[in-house]
């Protein structure tokens, strides 16, 4: 059987906080002789005692599995160094201040990267984001077909300070007004070509 959570993580984790095996056994409801078999692998957890030995371990279920810790490297809130997640499976969308440890639909989810090089198709100016300054706002549009298999999905606004999203359909028109409240960077996402971006 494969180890799902392994003893060296639970260790690991366990001495960062500075607990025995003693009082993470007495946390769980279980024997110290519990946990030392955990951490030796000659035991594993129960299921049931999954989410409470991560919220005691202070990480996420997905850290404690993959035995990966993200450490939050944007405590100041910078937008600019957002992330955003897309579910294949359901289409969630899904938008973190900085680096996360995502899953949806049990999936664990990596952060978009944008399409930094120009697409080779007939249709590569279907890719283009074309932002203007209307009045008291920011008209964003795309010249894309949006059928019901080849559509943006949706138009991202983010400052420094804020971010707005607006849901694409197909068989609608690709664009989206936004406050113009100054400088900003706009976000398309197709769901077959991925994620492009334009500054304003």
């Amino acid at each position: 059987m494969n180890q799902y959570v392994t003893g060296s993580v639970i260790k690991r984790l366990r001495e960062k906080l500075k607990l025995t095996q003693s009082q993470l056994a007495d946390f769980l409801g279980v024997s110290d002789r519990t946990v030392s078999k955990w951490e030796t692998g000659r035991g594993f957890p129960d299921i049931i005692f999954l989410e409470p030995l991560a919220k005691i371990l202070e990480v996420s279920v997905a850290e404690l599995f993959s035995g990966t810790e993200i450490e939050n490297g944007n405590r100041a809130a910078n937008l600019s160094k957002s992330n955003f997640y897309v579910c294949p499976v359901c289409g969630n969308t899904i938008f973190s201040v900085g680096k996360a440890c995502v899953s949806c639909c049990g999936i664990q989810l990596p952060p978009l990267e944008l399409e930094n090089e120009p697409l080779q198709t007939e249709n590569s100016e279907n890719h283009k984001i074309i932002v203007q300054k209307d009045g008291d706002e920011i008209f964003v549009c795309m010249n894309h077909e949006m059928t019901k298999t080849h559509y943006i999905s949706w138009f991202a606004c983010v400052r420094l300070d804020s971010v707005e999203l607006v849901k694409m359909y197909p068989e609608q028109n690709a664009e989206a007004r936004f406050q113009n409240a100054g400088k900003c960077r706009i976000y398309a996402y197709c769901i077959k070509h991925g994620l492009f971006e334009a500054d304003y």
